[in-house]
């Protein structure tokens, strides 16, 4: 009797500890794809690390650049990669102009375009840049302006090996195959973004999902399209203004949540319902950093003209905000535009646009070390990836600075393409992808 309570008190215990490590897997399970490629803006796990890669810590305009190719038109669209092909977004444009061109609505800081633009979604080889096809998806006159810093093609395109997905946002979604031939497309309506700023949220997809995030200055909504037709599973409304925060999708628990960061509130939703999971206030106006994860906590940040950085359990349920339910709050040097970046237990970000970097205990918020400004880093929009125990920092000036992941702030490399850049890098292999305002770098440590 008593080896047979011994036996199913150990078989208890193995099949917690099981149960433990199946949700914490299932919490962290990348795009399809696994950790090899990088299927979308911040790559497999969505949160700029790079697992199994070794890209160089060193280069320069002629020292390790595998290619560089010329990008037509504007954008600050990340390149993503799959297998040996390269996506890239981006807005040409033409000589053609509009008969009566768009006006400013009254709350607008900017003025629209009065040419037409050619929105394209592009496709290189990996090994050579060499173009593969390109898609003209549509060709229009915007209906608003843009921030001098914004582009016309700033979402990043998102492949779940299959099938690419691309986001103009007013101009529409549209769903290539890898060959480039058109699937589907969807329009969803005209943004009226805060002040005439532009748009930028990037789709996710997920499984048989394509996640649409909406946040403008009418009705914002989230939608949840069918991956492989463009209908509409579900939609549902926000009390939110403009954001330009990509959603983060999360399994956990035998259930999928999608976080959506946001001004008013960051939100969880039921993947399969569109119920709100739980929410979360605290954030500052115009959030744009999206949410990333670690183990069974969510960390949330943003940082125009206050700054709000919140790390919350997936476990939560109802409103927590301003609750002992969230693990902990710091309110010093959080990001306006760029993502922070986990690497183990340490959480970097950089302060507002600026070089100066701040590094947290994932645990307990506690400052591992605080304001550090990062050499020769100016204006910062450019989200950190990491890989091989490095962080890379891109600045708007095209200036990278590569640290050492630790206790202490470790530069190790500061590299400069002279060339500005705004769209997150890439990394695959042993290659890092840097898209500057004309051109894409393909960076590759080569064995000596």
């Amino acid at each position: 009797m008593f080896f047979r309570t011994r036996f199913l008190q150990l078989l208890c215990t193995l099949l917690a500890c099981a149960a433990l490590t199946q949700t914490y897997v299932h919490a962290q399970r990348p795009n399809p794809g696994g950790e090899r490629y990088w299927p979308q803006w911040r790559g497999p796990f969505a949160d700029g690390v790079a697992r199994k890669s070794n890209p160089p810590k060193d280069w320069g305009p002629s020292k390790n650049v595998k290619w560089k190719v010329s990008i037509p038109g504007e954008g600050s669209a990340t390149p993503i990669i799959w297998d040996n092909k390269i996506f890239i977004a981006a807005a040409i444009e033409t000589d053609k102009v509009a008969s009566t061109p768009p006006k400013s609505n009254a709350e607008a800081k900017t003025t629209p375009p009065a040419n037409f633009f050619q929105f394209v979604l592009i496709c290189l080889d990996r090994n050579t840049g060499q173009e593969l096809w390109r898609q003209v998806a549509c060709e229009q006159v915007p209906h608003e302006g843009k921030h001098y810093t914004n582009t016309f093609a700033s979402a990043s395109p998102t492949t779940d090996g299959r099938r690419v997905y691309v986001s103009f946002g007013s101009r529409g979604v549209y769903c290539y195959d890898l060959a480039g031939e058109l699937l589907w497309t969807r329009d969803l309506g005209d943004m009226r973004t805060r002040f005439g700023w532009g748009e930028a949220t990037s789709p996710v997809v997920h499984d048989d999902s394509l996640i649409i995030n909406w946040d403008h200055e009418d009705q914002s909504f989230i939608e949840i399209l069918d991956a492989m037709s463009g209908r509409t599973k579900w939609k549902a409304d926000r009390d939110e203004p403009t954001s330009w925060a990509t959603p983060l999708v999360v399994d956990f628990d035998e259930s999928t949540q999608v976080i959506a960061n946001g001004t008013n509130r960051v939100r969880s939703y039921d993947l399969a319902t569109g119920q709100v999971v739980w929410q979360c206030g605290g954030q500052s106006v115009n959030a744009i950093p999206s949410p990333i994860l670690s183990g069974e906590t969510v960390f949330c940040m943003s940082g125009y003209r206050t700054s709000a950085a919140l790390a919350i359990p997936l476990r939560s349920t109802g409103d927590i905000t301003d609750t002992d339910r969230i693990l902990w709050q710091h309110k010093q040097g959080t990001p306006y535009v760029p993502s922070p970046i986990v690497v183990e237990d340490h959480i970097y970000f950089t302060a507002s646009n600026t070089g100066v970097l701040s590094c947290l205990n994932i645990h307990t918020g506690k400052p591992i070390f605080a304001r550090q400004r990062l050499p020769e880093l100016k204006s910062v929009y450019a989200s950190p990836v990491a890989a091989n125990g490095r962080i890379y920092f891109t600045d708007r000036d095209g200036t990278t600075v590569v640290i050492r992941h630790g206790d202490e702030l470790e530069v190790l490399a500061i590299n400069t393409l002279a060339e500005p850049v705004d769209a997150s890098p890439a990394i695959v292999d042993n290659q890092i992808f840097l898209r500057t305002a004309t051109n894409l770098y393909c960076i590759e440590n080569r064995a000596p």
